[in-house]
């Protein structure tokens, strides 16, 4: 579904559940046109905002050659980006550690093994600069997120909560449930780009 985002947007939906496949159909469209040189794209979980200038592009040609990036994207198989790959050394000290591991019934050393088993996809960014909403994770881990989120999660804490995975950039307010630190920048203002992760990155957690 194609439709207008204000005067200067699209918005594309490509499905309307959190999924791999439909994460990797979100950042495939936006790619192709920001490559295509239209506009800005923002990717998120399974659509994307599509920004253009009217004064180049009339909405009404926007939005044809939105539904052919659409209609082409869907053509192919999608597949998680083959990219760049950001290991990300964990301490698996985290507050709710064991408390994750008894929900899913599981011991502690088999959460760990299963969260970083696995490379994650970055769907997108948000909440907070350089916060990374990565997934999916395993599904035997039962994770939802925290009733009341506490008011304070410590730069660098590596979360988990319904089905996805993260490392909080700064310290903030959060509902995640947490199961290690990192001691690794997610977001640094003077770096250029000042966010580690990119959408369409793959993450992968490396014990320490």
């Amino acid at each position: 579904m194609i439709r207008p985002f204000g005067e200067r947007a699209l918005l594309v939906e490509v499905g309307d559940r959190v999924g791999v496949e439909e994460a990797v159909r979100a950042l495939a469209v936006a790619d192709a046109w920001e490559q295509a040189g239209h506009g800005i794209a923002i990717p998120a979980y399974a659509s994307a905002v599509l920004r253009f200038d009217p004064l180049r592009l009339a909405p009404a040609d926007a939005e044809r050659l939105a539904a052919a990036i659409v209609a082409e994207v869907a053509s192919r198989s999608p597949r998680p980006s083959s990219g760049r790959v950001v290991e990300i050394r964990t301490r698996y000290d985290g507050a709710d550690l064991a408390d994750v591991a008894a929900a899913s019934g599981l011991t502690t050393e088999e959460l760990v093994a299963l969260h970083s088993g696995r490379d994650y996809v970055v769907y997108f960014l948000g909440f907070s600069p350089g916060f990374a909403y990565c997934g999916p994770i395993d599904g035997r881990i039962h994770a939802p997120r925290l009733p009341r989120p506490r008011e304070r999660v410590p730069r660098g804490s590596v979360a988990v909560a319904d089905g996805q995975t993260t490392v909080y950039p700064l310290a903030s307010p959060g509902g995640w449930q947490l199961l290690g630190t990192t001691d690794l920048a997610m977001f640094d203002p003077a770096n250029d780009p000042p966010a580690l992760l990119r959408p369409g990155d793959r993450v992968r957690f490396v014990p320490s």
